[in-house]
């Protein structure tokens, strides 16, 4: 018998049909205790006495992601990328009841997909979901392991030349798409949402329901974003109708471009398909499937982000101050502009040599960033 004094009182607590029962006796005596607590025993062995159990949540992780997906569609928040997040996630969790799923069987997914050769961050992207679903449903989560992902960011961006390569190679729909991609640096889904009715005299604007940081932001309709607006009024008429959006494919919203992506990056030298186990690039004329392996082969390269890291440096290098160029692509901090100021080789090169022409006399240094 658990008998145990708390204060000036006993108590009794033991395990009955898997269950712990624990009340006060309400008694000062340890004799007059132990027999409430017998007679509670006795009580339950009856079935006169029974112990109210909570109802189990049988809710499983794919109805927690399928009320996470709705809370992002409401929100305006279902990207592509959320969207195949949650794809992956109920395919690798979805049969499993909530409540059941432990730290033991996070950590050996983590370490499949590890031994898969998923990137850390491509693993956090998933785990992170999970997270989410937990607690929009009020479902105290197992223990998730964010992993490392130092070194995990991107340096990649696009010079002049190489965007009017990759222009040349892209289908004519998505030409202006990504030229006002390069120039703007606004992101994928942003240039998606963008209507003529959000032209407002030489401005574009981006309603805050649509920014990813929910602030609305314009830019001024100038240099060869006036071309690229002439040209979309130009195909605005599809079928006798004229279209809402700005940039669209055949009147419909731009959806998902990856083939034609990776196509236009192949054939510009930006990138190239690789065999994701032995690495082998593909020849000219080969199948999508490695001959060694047997592996269908994956694109590696530019990706449409860089545009952003593009953007970010030519308005700085155009002498455009920080405050500005964070305000045209809508970043809120300033460690995170640092991240897509990138800079390159080259650049570092011609610091030098202006340096050199400064401290010589030949040039004059001027300060261009106030």
């Amino acid at each position: 018998m658990s008998i145990y004094k708390r204060g000036k009182t006993y108590w009794y607590s033991f395990v009955w049909d898997g269950q712990r029962v624990q009340a006060s006796t309400r008694q000062r005596n340890r004799e007059a205790a132990r027999d409430i607590e017998s007679a509670k025993r006795t009580a339950l062995a009856k079935g006169e006495a029974g112990i109210k159990t909570p109802k189990r949540d049988r809710r499983t992780i794919g109805e927690l992601l399928d009320k996470l997906t709705a809370e992002y569609e409401q929100e305006r928040r279902l990207s592509s990328q959320n969207r195949s997040q949650i794809t992956r996630a109920r395919k690798d969790f979805g049969a499993k009841v909530a409540t059941e799923l432990t730290a033991e069987d996070v950590e050996k997914y983590v370490a499949g997909r590890k031994k898969q050769g998923d990137a850390n961050a491509t693993v956090n992207r998933t785990t992170e979901i999970l997270r989410r679903a937990y607690k929009l449903a009020k479902i105290t989560a197992p223990e998730i392991v964010h992993l490392s992902e130092k070194g995990n960011a991107r340096k990649g961006f696009f010079s002049v030349e190489e965007f009017r390569v990759l222009r040349s190679h892209l289908p004519d729909d998505l030409k202006d798409f990504c030229h006002f991609a390069f120039i703007t640096g606004w992101r994928r889904n942003e240039i998606r949402s963008l209507r003529w009715s959000d032209v407002e005299e030489n401005n574009i604007r981006l309603r805050e329901e649509n920014a990813k940081n929910r602030e609305a932001r314009d830019i001024a309709i100038a240099g060869e974003l006036v071309g690229i607006v002439e040209r979309r009024r130009q195909v605005r008429l599809v079928d006798g109708v004229l279209t809402s959006l700005i940039f669209h494919r055949d009147g419909e919203p731009i959806g998902e471009f990856k083939k034609s992506w990776a196509s236009a990056c192949v054939a510009a030298g930006l990138g190239m398909m690789t065999c994701p186990k032995c690495g082998e690039p593909s020849k000219p004329g080969e199948l999508t499937r490695c001959s060694k392996c047997k592996k269908q082969r994956k694109y590696v390269g530019k990706i449409f982000h860089d545009f952003r890291r593009s953007a970010a440096r030519n308005l700085i290098r155009a002498g455009v101050n920080e405050k500005t160029c964070m305000e045209i692509l809508g970043h809120k901090t300033r460690s995170m502009f640092d991240r897509y100021n990138i800079t390159s080789g080259k650049d570092r090169a011609e610091a030098m040599e202006r340096l050199e022409r400064a401290q010589s006399g030949s040039e004059k240094v001027i300060a261009i960033a106030q």
